[in-house]
């Protein structure tokens, strides 16, 4: 992604998101690189930097001299100069989590609840905010992250049936998200935080274009371009999980039949009743099949493979890319694999969440520092 600041007095803002992305992205750097690199002049950049030191969001660092003169001062984010909140709401329960800067998942909490009604789910994430708040561990929040499973403002398909949070539609999320935590709230479809959460602590710091495959109750992914997801028109693009898998196949609750989630997905293996590894070798030619229509469709570096499902499970998954078929991606002079397994697949969905409330700090491409939550519904 290429940054660029504005020398416009109305950019101020925009300035600092800049510059804090650029120490995130290249720390540690100095004030003139940081300069050169965004187009900002050294002058411009040391007063925000001076500020983002104050307020504790970076740290300054000085190299011991080794020749004539004094080096120049390295800058890098400080793990521990913010917190934000994530949270997870599935059909199989809610989990939150205190994430700090750097992605490290410092404290996490989990309820075991059943397709929860906005009421309970809303309730228990009070507790568990409440509870995390608390921790020793927890410094200045920065804002609350919510993601819940897609896709959004779809009549037939939004929340309905077992892969999504059926009873949830015409329900103000982010209103109650705010009301539940204090916080500057962000929402999103759980595939697409996770994908964001990638990109901001793990290996989307290496790639520019990648395709992040969400493994969990239901399947789904995003696509992420030079640091941004892919939407399409409405915002639900790279929905996988309902492109057609077997012809008049298992009825879908979208009113289709076959979908490949109804045979590739948390839900699927549960309802299959096999042991891990059986289940695995089953619906080996679904994911492969999966994998070279993503590649065919978006080309991208790599397939990112993240989950709710335990490490091993998904490792299983994950060997499955041995007997690929042939796609466009399937090139010798590859820098990275065709698949490969997430930073964190257990905290993949918590991480991108609280991805959300830090990319609304630190990115210039979302909201303003600390932005009143507007009204809305999922």
């Amino acid at each position: 992604m290429a940054l660029r600041g504005t020398n416009q007095e109305t950019g101020r803002p925009y300035n600092r998101r800049i510059v804090l992305e650029a120490i995130r992205l290249r720390g540690p750097i100095t004030r003139g690189d940081i300069a050169r690199s965004v187009g900002l002049t050294v002058q411009t950049v040391s007063t925000i930097v001076r500020e983002l030191e104050d307020e504790g969001l970076i740290l300054s660092a000085q190299k011991a001299p080794e020749g004539r003169g004094i080096p120049p001062s390295t800058l890098t984010i400080n793990p521990d100069g913010g917190h934000a909140l994530g949270i997870h709401v599935t059909p199989l329960g809610i989990e939150a989590a205190l994430v700090n800067l750097r992605g490290d998942v410092l404290e996490s909490l989990r309820r075991d609840v059943l397709n929860a009604t906005p009421e309970d789910a809303f309730s228990i994430i009070s507790e568990l905010v409440q509870q995390l708040k608390a921790s020793p561990r927890c410094g200045r929040l920065l804002g609350a992250g919510l993601a819940l499973p897609g896709p959004f403002d779809v009549e037939s398909m939004s929340f309905v049936g077992s892969t999504t949070m059926t009873g949830w539609k015409n329900v103000d999320i982010r209103q109650h998200l705010a009301d539940a935590t204090g916080l500057p709230a962000f929402i999103e479809n759980d595939m697409a935080a996770a994908a964001l959460g990638e990109q901001l602590y793990g290996l989307g710091q290496q790639l520019s274009d990648y395709y992040y495959l969400f493994f969990s109750v239901g399947l789904g992914g995003a696509m992420m371009h030079e640091g941004a997801v892919f939407r399409g028109a409405w915002g639900n693009a790279g929905e996988i999980g309902h492109i057609p898998a077997v012809p008049d196949g298992e009825p879908c609750p979208c009113g289709n039949r076959g979908c490949l989630e109804r045979y590739l997905s948390l839900d699927a293996y549960e309802r299959r009743g096999l042991p891990a590894n059986e289940w695995v070798a089953e619906v080996a030619p679904f994911f492969r099949s999966a994998v070279r229509t993503i590649e065919n469709l978006f080309d991208p570096e790599t397939i990112v493979l993240g989950a709710l499902a335990p490490h091993a499970f998904i490792s299983q998954l994950a060997t499955l890319v041995d007997g690929l078929d042939n796609s466009i991606s399937a090139r010798a002079n590859r820098p990275m694999p065709r698949v490969v397994m997430a930073s964190d697949c257990q905290h993949s969905a918590l991480r991108g969440a609280a991805a959300l409330a830090v990319f609304g700090v630190m990115s210039p491409r979302y909201g303003q520092m600390f932005e009143t939550p507007e009204k809305g519904t999922a």
